[in-house]
């Protein structure tokens, strides 16, 4: 008997399992996947570390989630400053004097603030979509080139069938600043996310390939305590009904070749490029192997989005007004349960970044250890 079952290696789970260690409690944890570090999971293939589900540039504005991941890794300076495609032609992104000047000829910050306000302007009345509203945000020629095909993709809905509050603001920045995150704290962890959470794991028991569903009964009288980090519908047997994800699908090369794009993440806007974008996974260690010597070979990884399905890896919580309505059903079941917490992406049905699912996990350690 322990005192604490974590289901779930990924950073949620880490956090309490490492907190719950340190206080002296006893921890089991228990994860379906062969892997520990749940999304963050990186890969080594040829000294590069492939983030296997997709690009995790961890950035934070709170300083005591900075300081608490600094014990278990060293992050180095990597900025995020991704490229936008848009048939050929390349533009800043965050949207910044760089695209402006690519897209207007534009020179002077007071220019391109004229151009986006004469743009703007084809919007009257409360944005009843997202087209309107990102083009009550920055004009059409930005919303038809580097937003459009991009978000229909992502969500494979039609701009117009989408609703505003989804891109409720946009970073639009008269600088040539091209910091893609307004984070005081940024970096990648030197060695990889997977060394990062096993370090977290130090000293915890842990099981991999396990299907805690297959023999809940068994699981659960093993713990005084079970932190559940799983999909809160699949926790109550779909009983209410699916939660619905979006899901993403990567094609993963191996190339010849020391560099293909040059940069970490090139964003491709167009509707007709199938991908959503193409990750160039060196670069987020600037092309370095663990040594710091140059890698001959390069990794991409392409993007696809795709409506998730039973048996696909659920990825973005749709949190629009059907989900949340659903999700708050759960929420009341959950609540009820007395030994089990649940908890992270899936177990609150969240868009969490990196930062916000480890506050909530230090949050909800020091509220139950």
């Amino acid at each position: 008997m322990v005192d604490y079952l974590i289901v779930g290696a990924g950073l949620y789970g880490a956090v309490i399992a490492q907190k719950a260690k340190e206080a002296g409690k006893s921890v089991l944890v228990i994860e379906k996947r062969d892997h520990i570090a749940g999304n963050v999971y990186t890969e080594d293939v040829e000294g590069i570390h492939v983030h296997k589900y997709g690009a995790h540039i961890f950035h934070t504005n709170n300083k005591d989630v900075w300081d608490y991941v600094q014990k278990f890794a060293t992050f180095n300076r990597f900025t995020n400053s991704p490229v936008a495609n848009y048939k050929g032609e390349l533009y800043s992104l965050p949207f910044n004097m760089y695209t402006f000047n690519k897209m207007w000829g534009v020179v002077t910050p007071e220019e391109a603030a004229a151009k986006i306000e004469e743009q703007r302007k084809e919007i009257t009345g409360e944005p009843k979509n997202l087209e309107e509203q990102a083009i009550s945000l920055v004009g059409r020629d930005i919303y038809e080139k580097l937003i459009k095909g991009y978000t229909e993709k992502q969500w494979g809905r039609d701009c117009k069938d989408l609703p505003a509050f989804i891109i409720k603001r946009l970073p639009v920045r008269l600088t040539f600043d091209n910091n893609y995150f307004n984070a005081l704290y940024q970096g990648i962890p030197m060695g990889g996310y997977t060394k990062m959470v096993a370090n977290m794991l130090e000293g915890v028991e842990v099981k991999l390939g396990v299907d805690y569903f297959a023999d809940k009964e068994h699981w659960d009288s093993q713990a005084s305590r079970v932190i559940f980090t799983g999909p809160v519908d699949a926790y109550f047997n779909y009983s209410l009904g699916n939660l619905e994800y979006r899901s993403v699908r990567f094609e993963n090369e191996l190339l010849d070749i020391p560099s293909f794009q040059g940069n970490a993440a090139v964003n491709y806007t167009d509707r007709e490029t199938p991908w959503t974008r193409i990750i160039e996974h060196k670069w987020f260690e600037f092309g370095k192997d663990d040594d710091g010597n140059d890698l001959p070979k390069t990794v991409i990884s392409r993007e696809y989005s795709s409506e998730w399905k039973p048996g696909d890896e659920p990825y973005y919580p749709v949190n629009d007004e059907k989900n949340s309505a659903l999700y708050a059903k759960y929420k009341e079941l959950a609540d009820k349960e007395d030994k089990v917490i649940f908890g992270g992406r899936l177990g609150e049905y969240k868009y969490y970044d990196m930062d916000q699912v480890i506050a909530a996990a230090l949050g909800k350690a020091k509220e139950i250890i």
